[in-house]
């Protein structure tokens, strides 16, 4: 008896060890590496590229019904940052339509490392407005954890504001599949485009809070990612949030800029790791009894 009483407190004690060490929703340390692609040169991308396989790891396709709706980023093995105006008028979609795509360059042909996960749960900033486009961030709670390989890695994320000033960010890109020209069709491959960051004066004429961005348009819900030589990471510093007539001259595209959103990022990862925990422990304390009966 003695033997099973001490099996038991063994067992609790490494899955506890496991749930505290290993949560698949926490941010990773090894974030913002591309492992397949060498760091930004010193010459700049004039105009849109196709990608390079694995350039951009922590880019997603959120697709509803196997179709490309909108862009996001892996944040975490659990957790992927999107915008809120992708899933404004799809709150009452099931579930089970969404789709996670990770580790795609090209939309009609997924290669090997290619990962599909579906949608947990949608959450959205409480005070997102879709009228003036506020807060417009969502974070997506995966139904199972990315595993991370060359082709799925985690991006970066300014813990707060003022951090952004100290990364030294020498190259910014926007990535997805959306079409460079107004009202054209979705790319099949894909692309990236370095771009450069609109003073603050320019962009509060499009927009009018404090909390975005202004660099050419993107793929909405999809990064706007910038390199660090510092640290020599990529951080997304925004999230595609709109754009008036996007990809026309002059008409910048707006983001949502995540180091605005880190504390609420953080509430939701510890939220979302939590609920975890409080799953899977039910769970491990029936395979811990199923052993202990063996015995």
């Amino acid at each position: 008896m003695e033997f099973k009483l001490l099996l038991l407190l063994l067992l609790l004690l490494l899955f506890g060890t496991t749930l505290c060490l290993d949560d698949p929703t926490l941010p990773e340390d090894s974030c913002g590496q591309r492992p397949l692609v060498s760091p930004p040169g010193v010459s700049r991308i004039v105009g849109g590229l196709e990608a390079l396989e694995g350039a951009w790891p922590w880019q997603v396709s959120i697709q509803i019904r196997s179709r490309h709706h909108c862009g996001g980023t892996i944040v975490s093995r659990l957790l992927v940052l999107t915008a809120a105006h992708c899933f404004k008028r799809y709150l009452r979609v099931r579930r089970s339509y969404f789709s996670v795509v990770a580790g795609l360059n090209v939309l009609s042909a997924p290669g090997d490392g290619t990962q599909i996960r579906s949608v947990r749960e949608v959450r959205m900033h409480k005070d997102y407005n879709n009228i003036t486009a506020d807060n417009d961030v969502t974070l997506l709670l995966l139904s199972a954890p990315f595993n991370f390989t060359d082709h799925v890695q985690p991006v970066c994320t300014p813990l707060y504001d003022a951090q952004e000033s100290f990364l030294n960010f020498s190259h910014c890109f926007i990535s997805g599949w959306g079409s460079p020209y107004f009202k054209g069709r979705l790319m099949n491959r894909l692309q990236e485009v370095e771009v450069e960051l609109i003073d603050r004066r320019t962009c509060l004429m499009s927009v009018r809070h404090d909390c975005s961005l202004c660099v050419p348009q993107g793929d909405s819900g999809g990064p706007l990612q910038c390199y660090s030589e510092d640290e020599d990471k990529f951080y997304v510093v925004g999230v595609t949030s709109f754009g008036h007539e996007c990809g026309r001259p002059h008409k910048p595209g707006v983001y949502a800029r995540t180091s605005r959103f880190a504390d609420w990022i953080q509430d939701q990862t510890e939220s979302a790791a939590h609920r975890l925990n409080m799953r899977l422990i039910p769970e491990l304390l029936s395979v811990a009894l199923m052993l202990l009966l063996t015995v």
